[in-house]
């Protein structure tokens, strides 16, 4: 039987009464109105709806995320936040998708599930053209097919067999015995020619157009990388003026395998119609900013973030406006409650991190720290992660003002502790903070260090910087970047469960004695296998 609120609230009250006071979470009392404020009055799922359902995808800079970034800022000041703003950073081109489709016109017509390859250009109407299957994965399999593609459209993946994932359930909630093995620390690694692999993927597209373009293709296609009919359309083209030579779509996997077999047997033509637009008005995102003020002018301020962004082969549900949801409603609750911290309680809306973490590398470098870009211009120019390992490291003023930050971007699966990110000192102090938390299976801290979102760049200067974890529901499996990123795939009790662990954490780390314990000033870091050789299989 599901317990009632008032449940909920002396569980809360009975665990508390045993805590600590060093490090302790927010007073009891205060934890319970917390709670009361998101089990009884929530508005999370309102917030969610509105950014899925009312305005759907937001590709940075598109029209659709500047009505979110209004939209979010209007949301922070009905809640009575203070120094809500929008924060330019430099970033490239909007791109949205009007209306597209892809259809085989023979050996039958059929419509096939598709979506346009993002910063790719449109159609010039309907652009009809026999297919051919070609995959290049390198730029050595381009000599294979030199001369045998003018006028076509291109298959340009391998189209791979369907693979039994019958050991991957769509579905799943995290074990004791799951988040157990999270708890484990890898060792970092470096070698100096960490970057080359991602290099090579990153370029390897622009490389794939043109050849295409000089070999007379007249547009190209991509299989999906997940099965079940979802598409999810990813594409790195956005810096102005870098607009790519060819359209280009990624069509279902069933239906690209489809296509594959009929070419095996005789002629395939595909129409696609790619009525899709560039926005160059204003290159600059913004990433949204809003305070709740401390007392104590000089004792800093914690953050909590989440990327307002998402791709648009559906609403960006799951990633992330669950996390920007979660945001807005532990800014809202700890306003309603009168909240009074000692620090800052600052909260972040990004904007870019689907293209590679652009919004927080941004604040990190304008509030923060800085580093030097890339000496390979080439490198610099493909964005915050080919500039995110350079060194020296220089605090700016406002460095040790960041007293921690967490992060939400994983789902809307409810929040069921924090990755610690290697940061062994601060182990005992999150602890404490969620240790009320029990009731709603959210009181594990694992060592383990996650990557790939907005607390990265805080942690490669030496600030700390977490992740929460969460429930994955059917986010790896179905929703993440994909066609069916919906409001459904959504649980209300998770998102109100999500925002009182949220906003409880946020209130203990901004009254704590001390703020959490940073890393070392990060410095060039030593070769840890300077034996190592180059597999030439890996080329």
């Amino acid at each position: 039987m599901p317990r009632s609120t008032t449940q909920i609230l002396s569980l809360f009250a009975m665990v508390i009464s045993g805590m600590p006071a060093i490090a302790a979470p927010a007073d009891p009392v205060t934890i319970n109105r917390i709670a009361d404020q998101s089990f009884a009055h929530s508005q999370v799922m309102q917030t969610a709806a509105y950014l899925t359902d009312r305005i759907g995808g937001r590709m940075t800079n598109s029209p659709a995320m500047r009505e979110a970034e209004k939209w979010t800022q209007g949301r922070f000041r009905e809640f009575g936040l203070s120094n809500v703003h929008a924060e330019g950073f430099e970033f490239g081109r909007g791109w949205w998708i009007e209306s597209a489709s892809v259809r085989m016109v023979t050996p039958r017509p059929i419509m096939l599930r598709s979506i346009p390859i993002a910063w790719t250009p449109p159609t010039a109407g309907t652009l009809a053209a026999p297919i051919i299957v070609a995959p290049m994965a390198k730029e050595r399999d381009f000599a294979a097919w030199r001369g045998k593609l003018a006028g076509r459209i291109v298959l340009v993946t391998f189209p791979a067999p369907a693979k039994d994932e019958a050991d991957k359930p769509p579905f799943r909630r995290l074990t004791k015995d799951d988040i157990t093995k999270l708890n484990s620390v890898d060792q970092p690694d470096f070698d100096p020619e960490f970057d080359k692999p991602r290099y090579e993927r990153t370029v390897f597209p622009r490389k794939l157009d043109a050849f295409l373009k000089a070999e007379g293709a007249v547009g190209w296609a991509r299989m999906s990388m997940r099965d079940n009919g979802l598409v999810h359309g990813e594409g790195y083209r956005y810096r102005a003026g870098d607009t790519a030579a060819l359209p280009a779509v990624e069509i279902a996997a069933e239906d690209y395998r489809r296509l594959a077999r009929l070419a095996k047997t005789g002629p395939v033509t595909l129409e696609i119609a790619s009525n899709v637009h560039y926005d160059d008005r204003d290159t600059k995102a913004y990433n949204i900013i809003a305070d709740l003020p401390g007392s104590d002018a000089k004792a800093g301020y914690v953050m909590a973030g989440a990327h307002l962004d998402s791709w648009v082969a559906a609403d960006g549900a799951t990633d992330n406006a669950a996390g920007s949801a979660i945001i807005l409603e532990a800014a809202r609750i700890l306003k309603a409650i009168g909240a009074t911290p000692k620090r800052t309680i600052r909260f972040a809306l990004w904007a870019g991190e689907e293209q590679g973490i652009h919004g927080s590398d941004a604040y990190v470098r304008q509030h923060l720290a800085t580093r030097p870009i890339n000496p390979d211009a080439e490198k610099a120019a493909l964005g915050p992660s080919f500039n995110s390992r350079t060194y020296p490291v220089t605090p700016l003023p406002g460095y040790r003002n960041l007293a921690a930050y967490f992060n939400i971007d994983n789902g809307g699966g409810k929040l069921r502790g924090i990755y610690a990110e290697g940061n062994f000192a601060a182990v005992p102090l999150l602890k404490d903070w969620l240790s009320p938390f029990e009731g709603l299976d959210a009181t594990a801290i694992v060592g383990k260090r996650t990557g790939g979102t907005d607390h990265v760049y805080m942690q490669t200067v030496g600030l700390p910087g977490f992740q929460f974890i969460q429930d994955p529901l059917d986010y790896g499996t179905r929703t993440h970047h994909s066609s069916v990123d919906t409001y459904d795939h959504l649980r209300p009790e998770d998102m109100r469960q999500a925002a009182v662990v949220l906003a409880s954490v946020l209130l203990a780390a901004a009254n704590a004695d001390k703020p959490i314990p940073a890393a070392p000033l990060p410095t060039m870091p030593t070769d840890n296998d300077p034996f190592r050789y180059e597999d030439p299989a890996s080329k």
